[in-house]
């Protein structure tokens, strides 16, 4: 069955992200989604430190016909909890998470919309381990981590993704605002894994995405104390089955 919809929330945490922000900003302008949906992108600013407001706010003054949503925190809270805000803001049918880095391609929305629009699914994570797409090099231990943790994840949410840890995730938000989420950090990835794996007659998808990973001296963000609160998390959410 072929489903229709109007809106698509575009979710954006940012901190210290004024020197790219723009960049992020001019592909989303860019972008052309299936169907013809409207983008309502909506910025979170979780209490920069640099000038990311300032970039903000220019952009959305050059740019009036946009539909940009700007909240900031006033104090730093962590991305989890910015992507909370966000979540709760959205007024799309669906919503996806973009990074506010130039790590994923938006142009690349359509892939992660094709089984929803095709009446399939209800959640889409873009996986940077399968398909042919770029993929930039880096990182061995990164990426045997990021394998590992989505390994346990599926074991105890019995699926099969492949990258868990994706920012690329698509979800219906009706049924993303009706869980309670409590992560304000990194724990967000396992977190929202487990309880959406437990909303009955969910259908998940995965598709294959580009990848064009940062450097620390690029602005990476996380470290191996994430990975270590993402298996808490895991164990949290998915083995105890914390609500």
């Amino acid at each position: 069955m072929i489903k229709t919809f109007q809106k698509l929330s575009i979710i954006i945490p940012a901190y210290n992200e004024g020197p790219t922000i723009h960049l992020i900003l001019d592909k989303l302008q860019q972008v052309n989604l299936l169907n013809n949906i409207e983008k309502e992108i909506i910025i979170v600013n979780d209490f920069s430190k640099d000038n990311t407001e300032e970039a903000i706010k220019k952009y959305m003054n050059s740019n009036p016909t946009l539909n940009i949503q700007y909240f900031k925190h006033e104090v730093n809270k962590g991305k989890g909890a910015a992507l909370h805000t966000g979540i709760q803001k959205a007024t799309g049918d669906y919503l996806i998470i973009q990074d506010a880095d130039l790590e994923y391609d938006p142009q690349e929305y359509n892939l992660l919309l094709k089984p929803v629009l095709d009446g399939f699914a209800d959640v889409v994570y873009g996986s940077r381990f399968m398909g042919g797409n770029p993929h930039r090099i880096l990182f061995f231990w990164h990426t045997i981590g990021n394998r590992f943790l989505t390994f346990i994840s599926n074991m105890f949410t019995n699926l099969n993704l492949s990258d868990m840890e994706t920012c690329y995730k698509l979800f219906n938000t009706k049924v993303i605002q009706s869980l309670k989420l409590r992560e304000n950090r990194f724990g967000f990835e396992p977190e929202i894994t487990a309880k959406i794996s437990r909303v009955p007659k969910i259908r998940i998808y995965e598709v294959g995405i580009s990848y064009y990973g940062r450097t620390y001296e690029e602005g990476k963000k996380i470290g191996w104390r994430d990975g270590f609160r993402a298996i808490y998390c895991i164990l949290k959410y998915g083995l105890l089955r914390i609500k």
